[in-house]
């Protein structure tokens, strides 16, 4: 058995098969056909006529076909439907279940998730949650464990994640392999944490995912040799190059964070398209709603000169042969019958998502099966815990010469820049200086008391008063917080202890809007329609404290603490210059 019917579960026995040679061969009626449509081989480049049967959730044959039941494509495009290839379900801000009703319309029918966000947190048993929230819903979500839990040793985590700990999950059908291993020193120098975790995955599966941000040959040799094959963190052609020389599948991020995909777009030719394949990593529910999952990625992909069918490819049978889902990602017998309704091709035009031969959506609007909602544990709804914090805490004390280290934002992407600035001083402490867009920066230790606090100074956000905070900060997820003075900066802080994680924004001493986020400091309990409104009503306070960019300025601080994107970053222990991998003074 493949992993592809293992993952998904089909339970094929012989009264099934039997039953699905039968429709094939035209000895009895199939379940359901599809007439008067345009199939796209994602194969051969090509559009073919001729009906589509399905039976029990299957394509059993390509031709002339009677059905139980008819749909009339009228002379709309078949499409396979999509799969992202690496997402973190919990950026989303909501629950798997809420999640599917969001990118089902979309056309996304399979993700590649990695929960490692809410197990930096809570650990397996916010792995836990994620799979029992997302069982029995019309969106296939396989899951990537966490390879490296905390992140990195320059931070603290609410967790720790052993091969041991990992090594049960892989039991559950819907596992897949190892997730991105982003901490390239531990690999690099053999430690036994990590290859036990290798060894433990080769054990039981075969897919392990890469986390290459800024590194050199030398290191995508390092990851082939371990296994390791994909990765999804190139932002120039040059890079998605060289790790496809060296056999790797290049995963195109255009995320909320990271739009990656304009750059690396020159990369694709004829000879290496199936090597290449879509994600969306890290998204948030506005942007989701707004502007899309996969079918944003395609349809950027066909914008900048990619050929539709090849982008459809991608986004499908690309995916699912890179992580081995044999019976995922194109319109043939013998593969699931997920698949889209295209009423324009170039324009990618969704009208109808199917799943398993089942309607889910019509015209943007999820009408499937209502999902039930995993109840999370007190556990996992209370997961701030902090030291008291004063103003006095929240000092950065700044030698004679006032010259620090900044870091500045690079807009839409993940990597930052390294800025050594003369800065404002009173007291010998740094003061914010928003005319020059200086602005403090603060991560607060918020899983196990230790009263760590992180300060900085970062360049790039633009506002102007106020100040913004969020638990999401990856991958600790620790409190991390910017602005133009203290005492919104503290108020800031008080505010995500108190409703136990979220995002929040302070102007004069009150928090004007907050989006609580109690699973974890990562996740709502509630609809996502109502997280949208939320999100909405935040978006335009920003403007109230001066902000006029065009990126997500919460996305953004939240990737401020990632110490395994160049080139410098804040953690709980300070500021930390990853290009040498180790703390600096301000």
């Amino acid at each position: 058995m493949t992993i592809g019917q293992e993952v998904i579960g089909l339970n094929l026995n012989f009264e099934r098969l039997k039953k699905r040679i039968e429709a094939a061969g035209k000895q009895t009626t199939a379940d359901l056909v599809i007439k008067n449509g345009r199939i796209i081989d994602v194969f051969n480049g090509e559009i073919l006529l001729g009906d589509v049967a399905i039976t029990d959730g299957f394509i059993v044959g390509i031709g002339e076909y009677e059905g139980n039941h008819i749909i009339d494509a009228a002379d709309r495009y078949i499409c396979p439907s999509f799969i992202d290839g690496h997402v973190h379900i919990e950026s989303s801000m909501v629950t798997p279940s809420e999640y599917a009703k969001v990118v089902l319309p979309h056309g996304v029918t399979t993700v590649i998730t990695d929960p490692h966000e809410i197990a930096n947190v809570s650990g397996k048993e916010g792995i836990e949650f994620i799979i029992q929230d997302s069982e029995d819903i019309p969106l296939d979500v396989l899951l990537m464990l966490p390879s490296c839990v905390p992140a990195t040793p320059f931070e603290n985590s609410g967790a720790t994640l052993t091969a041991q700990d990992l090594e049960p999950f892989f039991e559950h059908r819907r596992v897949l392999g190892l997730a991105e291993v982003m901490d390239y020193p531990s690999l690099h120098q053999a430690k036994k944490e990590m290859l036990d975790k290798l060894l433990t995955t080769w054990k039981h599966r075969s897919h392990i995912d890469g986390h290459l941000a800024g590194l050199d040959q030398t290191a995508i040799n390092t990851y082939r040799a371990a296994g390791i094959s994909t990765d999804h963190e190139c932002t120039t052609a040059a890079e998605a190059l060289e790790r496809l020389r060296r056999g790797m599948y290049v995963l195109i991020l255009e995320g909320s964070a990271a739009k990656n995909l304009s750059a690396l777009i020159p990369v694709i030719n004829e000879q290496n398209a199936r090597r290449c394949l879509f994600c969306t990593d890290d998204k948030h529910l506005d942007d989701l709603v707004e502007n899309g999952s996969i079918d944003h990625n395609v349809r950027l992909a066909i914008q900048k000169g990619i050929q539709p069918i090849v982008a459809i490819q991608m986004a499908s049978l690309n995916a699912a042969e890179c992580y081995g889902l044999s019976t995922k990602g194109a319109i043939a017998p013998g593969y699931e019958a997920d698949f889209l309704l295209l009423d324009d091709l170039n324009a990618l035009t969704i009208s109808e998502v199917y799943k398993g031969g089942k309607l889910v959506a019509k015209d943007g609007i999820y009408i499937g099966k209502p999902m039930e909602k995993e109840t999370p544990s007190p556990e996992l709804m209370e997961t701030i815990h902090t030291k008291a914090i004063s103003i006095k805490d929240l000092e950065i004390p700044i030698s004679d010469s006032r010259k620090a280290n900044i870091i500045e934002i690079v807009p839409n992407q993940l990597i930052t820049k390294k800025r050594l600035e003369e800065v404002h001083c009173e007291d010998g402490h740094f003061q914010p200086e928003v005319s020059k867009d200086l602005l403090k920066l603060l991560v607060i230790e918020r899983h196990k008391k230790t009263g760590n606090i992180g300060r900085g100074i970062v360049k790039g956000f633009g506002l102007k008063d106020g100040a913004i905070a969020t638990t999401i900060a990856h991958d600790s997820h620790n409190i991390v917080a910017a602005g133009t003075n203290d005492t919104d900066l503290l108020k800031a802080i008080h505010t995500l202890q108190d409703m136990n994680g979220g995002l929040v924004l302070v102007q004069g001493g009150n928090a004007v809007s907050a989006l609580s986020l109690p699973i974890g400091g990562l996740m709502s309990t509630q609809d996502y329609q109502r997280i949208y409104t939320e999100l909405m009503n935040m978006k335009s306070r920003l403007s109230d404290i001066g902000f006029k960019g065009s990126f997500n300025p919460f996305l953004t601080l939240s990737f401020l603490t990632l110490p395994v994107i160049p080139h410098l970053k804040l953690t709980d222990l300070g500021l930390f210059d990853v290009d040498t991998f180790q703390h600096i003074d301000v």
